[in-house]
């Protein structure tokens, strides 16, 4: 993975990663408003993928951090960043469970598909334009989907509140944390039959 991200740098960016990000995201941010930040995430994401063992959830995560890190004169790294979404399978699971993947028509198995059309990532993209980040702190964007994703992956996450997940919910049966917040709401489906 290093030779491949090293000769990525060298034979694709000629050297210059950050130049190349910049030129990247200008390219893909012309034209019009429909698809931008989908055409500025693919400039990036498409090429990435060529470096050796990388998936799709790992540069994701990896370039939000990086992006949304930019100073305030790079706004289209921040745009980019704040859309980038990295799905694992305490997002995923957490989407199957309550019932939205069906809802919304994406079910699906853990994996590639997550990032396809209608996957995962999409269905995060959905939710987020429902929600005004602004109300969690005035310097967010108003749209965040990676927001979003990362306050579900906290949700679950056993390190951060430890709700919905494995380790408290058995995958063969309906969810029973009466206490949860969204108990009432959601629709407790087992991960298996």
């Amino acid at each position: 993975m290093t030779y491949s991200l090293f000769f990525f740098i060298r034979d694709v960016t000629d050297g210059n990663l950050v130049g190349w990000i910049d030129r990247s995201l200008a390219r893909a941010s012309v034209g019009t408003a429909q698809n931008r930040a989908y055409r500025m995430r693919h400039a990036l994401i498409e090429p990435l993928r060529n470096i050796y063992g990388v998936s799709d959830k790992v540069l994701n995560m990896t370039l939000a951090d990086v992006l949304l890190a930019a100073l305030a004169s790079k706004p289209l790294w921040r745009e980019t960043g704040s859309g980038m979404i990295a799905i694992d399978t305490l997002v995923h699971n957490f989407l199957h469970r309550t019932g939205i993947t069906r809802r919304l028509g994406g079910e699906h198995t853990y994996g590639g598909s997550c990032y396809s059309v209608g996957g995962c990532a999409d269905i995060v993209r959905r939710i987020a334009r429902r929600i005004d980040a602004r109300q969690f702190n005035p310097n967010y964007p108003q749209h965040f989907p990676r927001f979003v994703q990362h306050a579900i992956w906290r949700y679950s996450a056993q390190s951060e509140l430890n709700v919905c997940n494995g380790n408290n919910i058995d995958d063969g049966l309906r969810c029973q944390n009466g206490n949860c917040a969204l108990f009432r709401r959601c629709d407790r489906s087992p991960l298996r039959d």
